[in-house]
């Protein structure tokens, strides 16, 4: 009897789009999932990468949320960027960004820089993307999770949540 399992790609017989998150199915005897809007992406045993054939763009899995490898600065301050706008139409706001440390010399160039000048400043002060606080993640060494994911967000209930409305009126 066929071992069914090695059918299918790493990644089992069906997986959620990266783009479009809709169930696609596995073509059996390959290494290849198809999205009916969005094309082939093939699923790398070795490295548990996911590749859109079309961009080369890369995905890794990270309890079971797809998370895009970055290769140019524009697309992990973009993901940042929408991450922002959604926590802010949530009721929340950033307090600090954690970026994961292997995108340290892919991001530095993109930081905002003190203007001010203090010959008293003995610390140098956190650099700043979109105007908060960035610090980089411990190495994968240490939290594996680090090693898919990009960034988190520190936060904080925003003044202007409902829940603050809310409270306010209390």
């Amino acid at each position: 009897m066929i071992n069914l399992v090695l059918e299918y790609p790493v990644f089992g017989a069906e997986i959620r789009c990266p783009y479009c998150r809709q169930s696609i199915t596995a073509l059996t005897l390959t290494d290849t999932y198809l999205c009916s809007r969005h094309g082939a992406f093939e699923a790398d045993p070795k490295t548990q990468d996911l590749v859109h054939l079309q961009s080369g763009r890369f995905w890794r899995q990270w309890q079971g949320e797809w998370y895009r490898q970055h290769t140019h600065p524009d697309g992990i301050r973009f993901e940042i960027h929408e991450a922002l706008d959604r926590l802010y139409t949530e009721g929340y706001r950033a307090t600090r960004i954690i970026i994961a440390d292997r995108y340290r010399s892919l991001i530095s160039a993109y930081f905002e820089r003190s203007s001010g000048w203090s010959a008293q400043q003995t610390t140098v002060p956190l650099p700043k993307l979109y105007g908060l606080p960035v610090v980089f993640s411990p190495g994968s060494d240490g939290d594996p999770r680090w090693a898919v994911i990009n960034f988190d967000l520190e936060t904080e209930a925003s003044a202007h949540s409902p829940a603050a409305y809310a409270r306010a009126l209390d």
